[in-house]
């Protein structure tokens, strides 16, 4: 009888202590609200990097000539961990006209139409490595092209924006993200002079194209802190690769890296 009494005792402890306790929401790295745990505006900014997670859709297609092409550009130099296992990931012969498909894995530019190219991979990885993505930073491109860079910064951060000038390419990229399960990368067609205010301030900005001058709006739309990496120089003259660093009173640093050769970018840069 002693037992049962206890028994009954403690079950209604248990009931008038659940009872007085507020309910507890589960929590979880990409699903927090700030008000309903009266937290700060920072409190994202608090949260471990490794702890952000993301979907990307995995290619077993090709797998072996992509392992070929990441030991090529390491042997050039691509030292990130990081970036040469993106380059792994990314299904490269998927982003490319298929009239040109049997040459994706070679380490060379390729024509994708409307005078435009996909990047050697060794300068993708290169640029990419020079951003130094970190999980959970929001990064911006400027010319989208075939979607494979944006691809590749993917697998880095589900947070990536890239903009594209020319409409067919822009809306052919966009597909292929769909088709191929790159849900996380937003899309934009338009001038990438102009960069992308409603999501701004990005930690890093890549441009894809070369440009004879720092475009102002994407110096102004860069984190304190962040970076901006860039072809410079005349169509048809000399380019070099860039690295740009915005410091915490607004300057930049510039840093010279790499000579280069990019179709240039078009738009208001231009005059256009």
């Amino acid at each position: 009888m002693l037992n049962g009494t206890k028994t009954v005792l403690i079950a209604i402890s248990l009931m008038l202590l659940t009872a007085l306790l507020p309910a507890v929401k589960p929590v979880t790295d990409s699903h927090i609200d700030p008000k309903t745990y009266n937290l700060s505006p920072s409190f994202y900014d608090s949260i471990p990097k490794d702890t952000v997670t993301w979907h990307r859709p995995r290619f077993s297609e090709r797998q072996e000539e992509r392992n070929e092409l990441v030991e090529q550009i390491k042997a050039q130099g691509i030292s990130s961990n990081k970036v040469l296992q993106a380059m792994r990931n990314v299904p490269r012969h998927l982003f490319i006209p298929k009239s040109k498909r049997h040459n994706a894995y070679m380490n060379t530019p390729l024509p994708i139409g409307h005078r435009q190219t996909i990047s050697q991979p060794y300068i993708v990885g290169y640029m990419t490595q020079l951003l130094d993505v970190q999980p959970g930073e929001k990064i911006l491109e400027i010319g989208t092209g075939s979607g494979y860079q944006a691809a590749v910064l993917s697998e880095l951060t589900p947070n990536v924006f890239t903009i594209e000038i020319v409409e067919a390419l822009g809306k052919q990229a966009r597909t292929q993200f769909d088709e191929l399960g790159y849900n996380t990368i937003k899309t934009k067609i338009g001038d990438g002079y102009k960069g992308w205010s409603e999501h701004a301030p990005f930690d890093g900005i890549i441009i894809t194209a070369a440009a004879p001058e720092i475009p102002q709006p994407l110096i102004n739309q860069l984190k304190p802190g962040g970076i901006l990496v860039m072809p410079y120089g005349e169509p048809r003259g000399s380019q070099t690769l860039l690295k740009i660093t915005k410091n915490e009173d607004g300057d930049i640093e510039r840093r010279e890296v790499l000579p280069v050769r990019f179709v240039p970018m078009t738009g208001e840069v231009q005059g256009n």
